[in-house]
């Protein structure tokens, strides 16, 4: 039997809730609702009072459902989300919502950002809104509609697109590599520009064994915690980085970075990009972002395939 609607707790506490649930910590749910951390607490808190029952047991690093939580949380949470689509729906009518989204800082700055204008000219009526994050979003709960996401094939839901695989090759400002002789290893000779990133594909320890390596960085290694920042630096005529051909190629081809002449072969990389939807069924301007991101890669592959001159 039902409870009365007069009995029925303050709906809002059920939002905190939700979002603890969605997230499994009340940190990063109180981000989702732009509250402090003790005031989703308060809430969960206030629902756990009125229910008499506990819904979270609270661990060092996150939380984790009760019983009586779990059976809770999957009722709300597929109530919430057909109320959050309902009004999504309905404000549509209000104003143009724009299409978000997002993509590491890398792929943001590299591969989206200079290939907008193509979009712009195309669709101008379109309202597009990147979000630079290096974490793995919540789409549904973040209200955003496309993400490119690089990862191994097997870790891809299951109804990503495949945009375009990974190709490392060691990049360089034009005029760093023009004193260094074609008969010699150009990687002993310069600096290296090296990405603080665990994956060994994009290490240079991977590509030079350690005496190599040793001989290599005995003319400087700089470090980023970013890969554009790498980019940059490499522009900037500061070192050698390893470049991400699918995401390097204008660069390349407008001369502003060269690929460096070495005998050295490079480490696979078992990683691809990828394009993911929040919906299974977006609406018409988030199709149409979503089958320009498309083009954009299919042209990527295409010139990836064509000679890169050194």
């Amino acid at each position: 039997m039902s409870v009365p609607l007069v009995r029925l707790f303050p709906l809002d506490l059920l939002k905190g809730f939700v979002a603890v649930g969605r997230r499994m910590s009340i940190t990063q749910a109180a981000d989702d609702l732009c509250l402090t951390q003790s005031a989703v607490s308060r809430q969960i808190h206030a629902l756990e009072e009125q229910l008499k029952v506990p819904l979270f047991v609270r661990k060092h690093r996150g939380v984790a459902f009760t019983a009586e939580g779990e059976r809770l949380f999957r009722s709300a949470d597929s109530a919430l989300q057909q109320l959050q689509d309902v009004v999504a729906e309905v404000r549509r009518n209000e104003g143009q919502r724009a299409v978000t989204v997002t993509a590491s800082i890398g792929v943001t700055g590299l591969w989206l950002l200079p290939r907008l204008g193509n979009l712009q000219k195309t669709h101008p009526h379109l309202d597009v809104r990147l979000s630079a994050s290096n974490r793995i979003s919540d789409l549904r709960a973040e209200g955003i509609d496309l993400a490119v996401r690089y990862c191994r094939d097997a870790a891809a839901p299951p109804d990503a697109v495949r945009l375009f695989g990974e190709n490392i090759v060691p990049v360089a400002h034009p005029s760093l590599v023009a004193g260094v002789a074609r008969h010699d290893e150009a990687l002993l000779q310069l600096p290296l520009l090296e990405f603080d990133d665990p994956r060994p594909w994009l290490q240079w320890r991977s590509w030079l064994e350690p005496r190599g390596y040793r001989q290599a960085s005995q003319h400087g290694v700089l470090r980023f915690n970013q890969y554009d920042q790498v980019i940059h630096a490499a522009l900037a005529g500061q070192g050698v980085a390893l470049g991400r051909l699918e995401l390097m190629r204008p660069l390349i081809d407008g001369g502003q970075l060269v690929i460096v002449p070495t005998a050295l072969q490079a480490p696979p990389s078992p990683n691809a990009y990828w394009l993911v939807h929040a919906s299974a069924h977006p609406r018409e301007d988030v199709r149409c972002v979503a089958e320009w991101i498309c083009q954009e890669a299919a042209h990527t592959v295409r010139t990836r395939a064509s000679p890169v001159a050194t």
